[in-house]
């Protein structure tokens, strides 16, 4: 950690905001993007659990310490987070999981491994040297949003889950003080829980997902336990709750762990993607698995890149239609 200092630039305009609870400095990796790192974790750009800011953002969560508001900034070669509220000295603790600062890509970046990608992966790393992955340990807030994306649209999984946080959520600490006036903190397992059925209705959250929302957060103290657990521990466990399976499990450890390897097993769209773009032929869930077996271990780092490629995939088939159920 490097010692904080004065600075001009959007480090400066954060300090503008008066001491923090907590504060810690870190040197930037070479390349690194504060906003790719932390994009994982946004459900859409009107998640209210985050907020932008010049340089870098905000964001609130809760802490086995309390809650916190917390501000991301980057600087030239600086980090900077700054903490607010009863969890400001556990979040800026867990700050550089959370900046991706523990994301060692260096086994993909090594000669042999590296030599055996296609050529369009290796491209894409090439063009993309900064890329790191968030872990933020926080099991609970990974998973709701996830199992609210169970087979729907993302449109509709966002639109529920920002209309849930609107009704359940509350303010982030130092809302309208210090962090901006919108920014929301998402319900506790125990308030979650408190969510009566008619708004889950209203949200447009059928019964299979609230209902599995609610299976799972009946055992919230041992989600979280997850978080401390490796990731395929943490997966295996998710597993083992019903209405959870190989796809919502890939999409949590991502986020919770960095998980280098997890697959979206199930995904809609993810097995003919990677097909596509490995093959120029369309795939299913088994002949994606068998296309990204040689690079098991680092899977996950494969498909992203097959993302930051920019591969323009055709449309296979219909779409996944957009249903209302907010009305009936």
């Amino acid at each position: 950690m490097l010692p904080a200092s004065r600075d001009s630039g959007p480090a400066a305009t954060a300090q503008q905001l008066g001491a923090a609870d907590a504060e810690g400095v870190w040197e930037a990796p070479e390349h690194y993007s504060l906003a790719a790192t932390c994009f994982p974790l946004q459900r859409g750009d009107g998640d209210p659990t985050f907020a932008p800011h010049p340089g870098g953002l905000w964001t609130a969560f809760r802490t086995p310490q309390g809650t916190v508001s917390l501000l991301l900034t980057h600087h030239r070669d600086e980090l900077r987070a700054r903490a607010w509220g009863e969890g400001a000295a556990h979040a800026v603790a867990s700050a550089p999981d959370l900046l991706g600062l523990s994301d060692d890509w260096s086994a993909f970046d090594e000669g042999p491994f590296q030599e055996s990608l296609p050529p369009l992966v290796r491209e894409a790393r090439r063009r993309n040297p900064g890329t790191r992955a968030p872990a933020t340990g926080r099991v609970v807030d990974a998973l709701v949003p996830t199992i609210l994306e169970q087979k729907v649209t993302t449109f509709e999984a966002r639109r529920a889950y920002r209309y849930l946080l609107r009704r359940f959520g509350s303010s982030a600490p130092g809302a309208g003080r210090v962090a901006p006036s919108a920014l929301t903190l998402a319900p506790s397992s125990a308030e979650w829980l408190r969510v009566p059925s008619w708004e889950w209705h209203r949200a447009g959250v059928g019964p299979q997902r609230s209902a599995t929302v609610l299976r799972a957060l009946r055992s919230a103290s041992g989600l979280e336990r997850l978080g401390m657990k490796s990731a395929a521990e943490a997966a295996a466990g998710l597993q083992s709750i019903p209405g959870i399976g190989v796809w919502t499990a890939a999409e949590v450890t991502q986020r919770t762990h960095a998980d280098p390897d997890s697959v979206a097993v199930g995904d809609f769209h993810l097995a003919k993607f990677v097909g596509f773009a490995l093959t120029g032929e369309r795939t299913d869930d088994a002949g994606m698995l068998r296309l990204l077996e040689p690079w098991r271990g680092q899977r996950q780092r494969v498909v992203r890149m097959l993302y930051s490629a920019g591969v323009n995939a055709p449309r296979f088939g219909p779409r996944m239609t957009i249903q209302d159920h907010r009305g009936h």
